[in-house]
């Protein structure tokens, strides 16, 4: 075999080698995230309670205290 052919070999190898663990560590690191909610966030103006509640709803009740809050804007 010619020396460029090998090298040409071994350089592809490499770059399989080197796309299929980048490909594994980032389906691997995926498995560990949650999944996204599409919960809406609240944030009580009384008592500071962050609290989350259905995607449909306007205002919803604190759960600690009971007062009426709107979605919370990041």
């Amino acid at each position: 075999m010619e020396l460029h052919l090998i090298i040409l070999i071994y350089f592809v190898v490499m770059v399989v080698v080197v796309c299929g663990s980048g490909w594994y560590v980032e389906r691997h690191r995926r498995s560990f995230e949650p999944e996204p909610s599409d919960d809406s966030i609240f944030r009580c103006t009384d008592c500071s309670y962050v609290y989350t509640d259905d995607p449909d709803v306007d205002r919803s009740r604190c759960p600690q205290c009971g007062r009426s809050n709107q979605v919370f804007e990041f």
